[in-house]
């Protein structure tokens, strides 16, 4: 069987915060499955933890949904550390630690709602899709 390694963006846990009935939350629900393993960076982790309280505060959730995700990307996860980067290479600067975590990570995709910010990334051995997308690459209903 093929585990996938994967990144998501940050826009990805924010999007299942804010929809139950979206591909980004049916995406969550998958977390820990044998199909996928998600790749964390120390970065990414407080990147995550910021938007989605953020996100909580601005939707009426209390913080500790935030902190439950958080948490269980920390525990499913796969800590890759980043020794190399590949900077400047994205039009957005800000984006530029998920590659770095990716190519790092010897991931096959990076998932994300803004998949325009990683053009180019193709010739890292890197796919970028939506989370609609990969659900369909694992098998899943979308």
């Amino acid at each position: 069987m093929i585990v996938y390694q994967v990144v998501l963006d940050t826009n990805v846990l924010v999007a299942a915060l804010r929809s139950r009935r979206g591909a980004s939350f049916r995406l969550l629900r998958t977390l820990g499955d044998e199909r996928w393993q998600p790749h964390v960076s120390v970065a990414l982790v407080l990147e995550y933890e910021g938007a989605m309280k953020r996100g909580c505060a601005g939707l009426g959730l209390p913080e500790s949904v935030a902190d439950d995700i958080v948490d269980t990307m920390c525990a499913v996860g796969r800590h890759s550390p980043v020794y190399y980067r590949w900077r400047p290479f994205l039009s957005d600067p800000g984006d530029e630690f998920i590659l770095d975590l990716a190519v790092g990570g010897s991931c096959d995709f990076i998932v994300t709602h803004n998949t325009r910010h990683f053009a180019g990334v193709e010739q890292f051995g890197i796919r970028v899709v939506t989370p609609r997308e990969f659900l369909t690459i694992i098998g899943e209903r979308p």
